[in-house]
């Protein structure tokens, strides 16, 4: 049995939770998540707590079973709280703006980049140079982050690209000097 999946979850007093056979419905002050659990997992919904079973002793069930209660988990951390991954921007020229909700990324490329992200994702700018993605789901934060860092990764000469905020690039020496 998995220990991560034996933690029970508590449910802040502003939150309600909603079972309907397999899927789990989560509200809260910042919106509402959804979602449907493999077969095999179970939950039991008491007093503000709620705690993840398997159904029976199969491989599969036993696999899944600390899976689903850190997804159930960040649900509810997402609709009370919130999640927010922060990146920066170096290098000479690089910038970001915000148009509309689209996110503009002029990243040394002969055009500009232009994200449009997800209606439940915010994206914030700060001096030109800082991006932070707000939302109240944790996946779809962190993978509209990464797309903002695929768009120019840092690269390890000059570290010049995108990267999460106390992301450590390594970098390397380049080209020895000519000898003679």
């Amino acid at each position: 049995m998995s220990r991560i999946g034996k933690k029970i979850i508590l449910l802040p007093t502003n939150l309600s939770t909603q079972l309907d056979g397999q899927t789990i419905k989560v509200k809260g002050p910042k919106g509402t998540l959804s979602r449907t659990l493999p077969v095999g997992i179970e939950l039991e919904i008491s007093n503000n707590t709620i705690a993840v079973k398997t159904s029976g002793n199969t491989k599969t069930a036993s696999q899944i079973h600390g899976l689903s209660r850190t997804l159930i988990s960040n649900m509810v951390e997402g609709v009370s709280n919130g999640f927010s991954k922060k990146l920066q921007i170096q290098g000479v020229g690089y910038r970001s703006q915000i148009d509309n909700k689209d996110l503009i990324l002029s990243v040394g490329y002969s055009h500009v980049v232009k994200i449009k992200p997800p209606e439940d994702v915010e994206i914030k700018v700060d001096n030109n140079t800082n991006i932070t993605v707000l939302g109240i789901d944790k996946e779809l934060v962190g993978q509209v982050a990464s797309t903002i860092r695929s768009v120019r990764p840092p690269e390890p000469y000059k570290g010049k690209g995108i990267r999460y905020l106390g992301e450590v690039v390594i970098r390397k020496a380049g080209k020895a000097g000519k000898g003679k």
